[in-house]
């Protein structure tokens, strides 16, 4: 990664969980980079975001998705959460989950961009623009996977350094 990358905190799963929570991030970056890549389980499950701890109707989000033969896209807002594009968990292979959170520090409402990859049986592709409408800085990130990622599955959050 490039050199402005620097890695807040890491998880690695040594078992199977439903949630990964990064708490007290720093406000001493422009901007945040999520890195998650999700091992199957063997179970049908989507992932879900919340910021803050805040599951108040704030979030929205216009999705685009495809599958190698059909496409299509959505839209929702006043949720309590994120809802990813694409389910995870849906073959053998694990899923690849890439969240960035613009000028998450700052006193604005809050823009994310989301792109979620699975590869193998049934390839899938996802981007979201999303919005969390709130003007606070984000402390804390959970991540809810409701069928639960196995072992080995890996989260990182990094900061991004003004350039």
């Amino acid at each position: 990664m490039a050199a402005t990358y620097e890695p807040i905190a890491t998880t690695t799963l040594g078992s199977a969980a439903s949630s990964i929570t990064f708490s007290s991030i720093p406000g001493t970056f422009t901007d945040l980079r999520l890195i998650m890549v999700a091992a199957h389980n063997g179970s049908a499950g989507s992932v879900s975001m919340t910021l803050n701890n805040d599951t108040s109707a704030l979030y929205s989000a216009t999705q685009f998705y495809g599958t190698g033969s059909a496409a299509g896209s959505s839209r929702y807002s006043g949720a309590n959460n994120w809802q990813f594009s694409t389910g995870f968990f849906l073959n053998s292979q694990p899923g690849l989950l890439v969240l960035d959170l613009f000028n998450y520090a700052g006193s604005t409402n809050k823009t994310g961009f989301i792109q979620s990859n699975l590869d193998g049986d049934t390839p899938r592709l996802g981007r979201d623009v999303a919005l969390y409408r709130s003007t606070s800085a984000i402390t804390r990130i959970d991540i809810s996977i409701p069928s639960q990622a196995a072992a080995g599955t890996t989260a990182t959050l990094y900061g991004i350094k003004a350039a």
